[in-house]
């Protein structure tokens, strides 16, 4: 056989021609952060006890943040980026603007149902019904009705994607950065210049530190409760005169989806280097947060309002937060520790449906005999297995953590047999 050097050079071959059929650049860290954002939403809403909570791990109780604060408007942020990817792929695939409209509210309908749903499980209430000591069980069912909980993360969820989706699906860059300005002005406005109703004309401004007494609370009594017609408050039950997923608050949420949405057009732009994308990314996230931190001077940052500030600076950390996991796992390729965000990521709809329904069910309704007590079936886990062997806060802590990998091995399975919920 002659010597490599001696044998006759090939051509090379032709350029492939460009076209909109190359294959579409797949960024797993997306996955990983969705993944990521997902586990970290079942770790805090099932502690062992709410009693013994580390504090990063609960919400703030009004103004300020925690990092708990920072998982809702992180999945809001990825929903935007995700409705930008699926509208690229929709339209490379030919389907006309009706097709697309149809598939937007198609899909936040079906999640705003998900969510309205899972706020009735089990459709009838559970405890005791003041005024009647015997109810039947239709009377439990008609008095579930009149408590049942219309919003909720879900149904925001829903409302903010079908908005960030219609808005978005024509709209240029700075159409959108626009439209962005004038929803968190416009909503800043609102929330403090305005009088609120029934407080005397006093302005919103001056009501921020009473929950009970803002703008948004007055909307979501107004659109929320029907107690005036007869029908019951349909109000989140433990507040009673406000709702943290209220419609009023909603619409600066439409706003992160909207940033998101951004984040997805930046993202895509394959003809710039990753890591111009990556760099991209963390600046004008670093702006972000240094803009939301400088408006909490005149309007604090607070989730229960989803304030302006708190759209800046949330929307900012994700973008910083998703730009160094693109860093980390697409440009370096470290992704021995992706595994488990990946599978939470690739089926987030039931990782969030079963894990609400699963906890709704041990928190409050499965009840059982504990040392001559009757509590519900996650205070007798939590006392019978995690409180002997640790401090309140940690056993508190660790049952969060169980219930978290309980979840990883049903998603496993799942995925191994390519079980995945999407609408």
């Amino acid at each position: 056989m002659p010597p490599a050097s001696s044998l006759p050079t090939p051509p090379p071959a032709p350029a492939a021609p460009a076209s909109s059929s190359a294959p579409r650049e797949r960024l797993l860290s997306l996955d990983v952060f969705r993944g990521l954002t997902i586990a970290g939403m079942l770790l805090v809403n099932t502690p062992g006890t709410w009693g013994a909570i580390y504090p990063p791990l609960e919400h703030a109780a009004w103004n300020g943040w925690t990092p708990t604060d920072l998982i809702f408007p992180f999945f809001l942020f990825i929903v935007g980026i995700t409705t930008e990817l699926s509208l690229s792929a929709r339209r490379a695939r030919g389907d006309d603007e009706r097709a697309v409209v149809r598939q937007i509210v198609r899909r936040g309908a079906l999640i705003f149902l998900f969510g309205f749903l899972l706020n009735g499980v089990p459709f009838f209430t559970w405890t005791a019904i003041p005024g009647n000591p015997d109810p039947t069980f239709l009377q439990r069912v008609v008095d579930r009705l009149y408590g049942w909980r219309l919003l909720g993360v879900l149904q925001r969820i829903g409302l903010a994607y079908i908005a960030a989706g219609l808005i978005s699906r024509r709209a240029s860059v700075k159409q959108l950065v626009a439209v962005i300005a004038a929803i968190l002005l416009g909503y800043w406005i609102a929330l403090t210049c305005l009088p609120v109703p029934g407080t005397h004309g006093t302005i919103g401004a001056l009501l921020l530190d009473r929950p009970e007494a803002t703008m948004a609370a007055w909307w979501d009594r107004t659109l929320l409760d029907w107690t005036r017609f007869g029908l019951g408050n349909h109000i989140w039950p433990v507040s009673v005169t406000w709702d943290p997923e209220g419609f009023f608050s909603t619409i600066p949420a439409v706003a992160t989806c909207l940033v998101g949405n951004l984040a997805g057009r930046w993202i895509v732009q394959r003809e710039r280097p990753l890591l111009d994308r990556v760099s991209g990314l963390f600046a004008v996230g670093a702006l972000g947060m240094m803009a939301g931190l400088m408006w909490n001077w005149a309007l604090p940052i607070n989730k229960n309002l989803w304030t302006s500030s708190y759209v800046l600076f949330t929307a900012g950390v994700a973008a910083v937060a998703l730009a160094t996991i693109v860093w980390i796992v697409d440009v370096q390729g470290v992704k021995w520790w992706v595994r488990p965000w990946v599978v939470y990521g690739r089926n987030p709809l039931i990782a969030y449906v079963g894990s609400f329904f699963m906890a709704r069910m041990m928190y409050s309704v499965l009840s059982v005999s504990y040392q001559g007590r009757t509590v519900s079936l996650q205070e007798a886990v939590f006392r019978a297995w995690f409180l002997p062997w640790a401090s309140p806060v940690n056993a508190s802590l660790a049952f969060a953590v169980v219930f978290v990998l309980l979840w990883y091995g049903i998603l496993v399975v799942l995925d191994r047999r390519h079980i995945i919920l999407k609408v």
